[in-house]
């Protein structure tokens, strides 16, 4: 598969580029910084832009038979509309190429459906981020892309087990965290397997 992965030098965004090159796909990664990816292989392609400049974004989606989005924030907790803006491009650029599947990694919350009153306090505390991610999902769903939404609970940086708990009805009922290379691991398995086609999927440890 060609896959054009949005956000490639962050946590998650480098694990699945890692793992879809162990796998033996031709994986493009557009990012603005090409150093903080720091990886070689044959199969890999970088390009250096910015997911706001919109005739850049859909020059490199040409060709490609799925995006992956690992893109976040600059902004901190402050409220911002970068994400919306961001995937507006990367959505109209698929329009323009005819490329259906898409995975976008957003956060749990994003559909209010975190628990108790700590979920709530979490929920409140991450308002303006999840107000992001909402509005770029909407845009997403409004253009008939073939998506899977993917909430993980709190990310960590460490190892891969491989052991993690699903839910398409708001989050797993344990684990309030999850490794970003078993939502790496995730992200590859939603991508290569047809039924998490047009779904949104919490995940945690």
């Amino acid at each position: 598969m060609d896959i054009i992965i949005f956000g490639a030098s962050g946590g998650v965004g480098k694990q699945f580029t890692k793992l879809a090159l162990e796998k033996g796909h031709s994986v493009t990664a557009y990012i603005r910084t090409p150093s903080k990816l720091a990886m070689e292989h044959e199969n890999l392609t970088i390009i250096q832009g910015d997911a706001f400049d919109k005739k850049a974004v859909e020059e490199a989606i040409s060709g490609k038979e799925a995006v992956i989005s690992c893109l976040g924030s600059t902004t901190g907790m402050k409220k911002s509309t970068q994400l919306e803006n961001m995937i507006k491009n990367v959505a109209d650029g698929m329009v323009a190429n005819n490329v259906k599947r898409i995975i976008y990694t957003a956060s749990a919350g994003v559909e209010n459906e975190i628990p108790g009153i700590m979920g709530k306090m979490m929920m409140k505390m991450l308002g303006n981020v999840l107000a992001d991610h909402k509005n770029a999902i909407d845009y997403i769903k409004s253009n008939d892309l073939t998506y899977t939404i993917v909430r993980p609970m709190g990310l960590t940086d460490k190892a891969f087990t491989g052991n993690y708990k699903e839910s398409t009805t708001g989050v797993p009922n344990s684990g309030r965290s999850i490794s970003r290379a078993d939502v790496a691991e995730f992200i590859y398995k939603a991508l290569t397997n047809s039924e998490y086609e047009n779904t949104s999927v919490g995940i945690s440890s």
